[in-house]
């Protein structure tokens, strides 16, 4: 199998004022074509430093991100900018535009790719029925559940096509019910469209449906199970 990431000795140091804080202090991390893998741990443990590295949101200290085998520390601005378009973001507040429909923030990113209107209200339509919202395609956010924001949200991060989904505690601005309804949805764009997902989560139940779990703990990754073959 292809490792779509690799994190190899990933170190990120902050400073806080004059202190220097060690967010990340040497992960190594292998991510396979078409594996859901949880990231588990407390807050501080490091988990959305992680993400925000492999997202290319932010830049390490020292260390490597490797993306299909390319070390983004190499990019350029541009390049960078290429690479976060083929990232699939879904985060904890779902980030959606108030005055545009569920429509208009699915097709929001494909419209900044340059994709033409007739194909990107295509795309938008066939991705909201696969989230289960094609009656609700012409809502606003104020007008949907905390859990169908959240599905107008992975609608729209796999607009581009992604490479792989990065999902920031995808269910913790939402109720029970909602949240298992997601982790279905979620499992099921990984088994019947193999699209690789790394999930940030601190909820054990949910990381149980996950391919493989690793656990964090003051910036490093201190033990890792695998949940499914």
């Amino acid at each position: 199998m292809t490792a779509v990431v690799e994190a190899v000795n990933l170190r990120k140091v902050y400073m806080l004022g004059k202190v220097p804080v060690e967010a990340l202090r040497g992960v190594n991390l292998k991510v396979e074509e078409g594996e859901f893998l949880s990231v588990l741990g407390p807050s501080g443990s490091g988990k959305s430093t992680l993400l925000n590295l492999i997202g290319a949101l932010d830049r390490p200290t020292s260390g490597k991100v490797l993306i299909d085998g390319a070390d983004i520390s190499t990019f350029n601005e541009d390049r960078l900018t290429d690479l976060r378009r083929k990232i699939g973001f879904v985060f904890q507040f779902f980030n959606l535009i108030p005055r545009f429909t569920a429509l208009e923030n699915v097709e929001l990113p494909m419209a900044i790719a340059g994709l033409g209107k007739e194909e990107r209200r295509k795309r938008a339509v066939k991705l909201l029925e696969t989230v289960g919202l094609a009656d609700r395609i012409n809502h606003k956010p104020a007008e949907l559940s905390g859990g169908e924001q959240q599905r107008v949200a992975i609608a729209r991060a796999l607009a581009n096509d992604p490479r792989f989904l990065l999902m920031d505690e995808p269910t913790g601005n939402i109720d029970s019910k909602n949240a298992s309804e997601i982790i279905e949805l979620v499992e099921r764009l990984n088994e019947e469209k193999g699209v690789t997902i790394i999930m940030v989560t601190h909820d054990q139940r949910l990381a149980k449906e996950t391919h493989r779990t690793v656990h964090m703990l003051d910036g490093l990754i201190v033990d890792e199970r695998v949940n499914k073959p």
